[in-house]
């Protein structure tokens, strides 16, 4: 263990036929309203987009289609997912909401899928190189999806799982913590000599990584609302970790069994 989010009654008195018809207008103004802000609200979202991973592929070997397959879905599953999130935060966070909450977490599943995707055609096959970095960073079209600066208007974010409790939920500060992670060199095998150099490189990925989140961890502090460390620092630490931890179980994989660490347990950090 290393310790390191209706017109009231009006012209009442006036004839009925005349009453009725100007209660229809005022009926029909305020559905025109209604569907002209309805609309406006629709097109302030702006769209995400992201850089087309199937046409980069080179030929893909018949063993590994049914997987290149399923993470070419995952992917857009993952735009989609983004994409809803980003419509039903509309106008709430701080002014860096988008990216840190739904843009940067987004940067990471994609880069992990892609990963995946390099590593399945490597089995059978030369991995391909496909320029993950550029691959994984998606935008917003239109400007206007930029929240608002009222942090204090960012709503609870839905969890597909429950994560470890962090500071904002223990009403600490999270700037004076830790960012505590599984420890993944004891959890290894023996390395074949010919992996120990790449095994080595991605071990001390791990541990930048989680300098890099212990920093952002204190530089945003303040920022964001009750979610903002899970979602824009422990989140997107938790994909970098998937990443590398796979990427080390390949390169033994290459001169030895392969090894099935429990990535997923392996991959979640906590604050300490």
């Amino acid at each position: 263990m290393r310790v390191k989010g209706r017109s009231g009654w009006t012209l009442g008195v006036a004839i009925g036929g005349t009453a009725l018809a100007l209660t229809g207008a005022a009926l029909v103004g305020t559905s025109n309203a209604s569907e002209e802000a309805s609309t406006a609200s629709s097109a302030d979202v702006g769209t995400i987009t992201c850089p087309d991973v199937e046409s980069k592929l080179p030929a893909v070997p018949a063993s590994a289609r049914a997987e290149v397959d399923r993470n070419l879905e995952l992917l857009k599953t993952q735009i989609s997912e983004a994409q809803n999130r980003l419509e039903s935060t509309v106008g709430q966070g701080g002014a860096n909401f988008v990216q840190n909450a739904i843009l940067g977490p987004l940067a990471d599943k994609r880069k992990a899928t892609i990963d995946r995707i390099e590593i399945s055609i490597g089995r059978t096959a030369a991995r391909p190189d496909l320029g993950a970095d550029a691959l994984s960073v998606c935008s917003v079209g239109d400007e206007a999806a930029a929240p608002s600066a009222d942090p204090a208007n960012e709503p609870p974010v839905a969890e597909t799982s429950s994560p470890p409790a962090t500071g904002e939920e223990n009403g600490e500060d999270p700037a004076g913590q830790q960012i505590s992670c599984p420890d993944v060199e004891s959890q290894l095998p023996a390395v074949p000599a010919q992996a120990q150099a790449e095994v080595e490189r991605n071990l001390a990925l791990l541990d930048t990584q989680i300098n890099e989140a212990e920093n952002r961890l204190v530089t945003s502090a303040g920022e964001g609302g009750a979610n903002f460390v899970q979602n824009a620092i422990l989140g997107p630490l938790a994909d970098k970790r998937v990443a590398t931890i796979n990427r080390m179980q390949t390169a033994i994989g290459r001169n030895a069994p392969r090894p099935n660490l429990d990535v997923e347990s392996l991959s979640v950090c906590s604050l300490a």
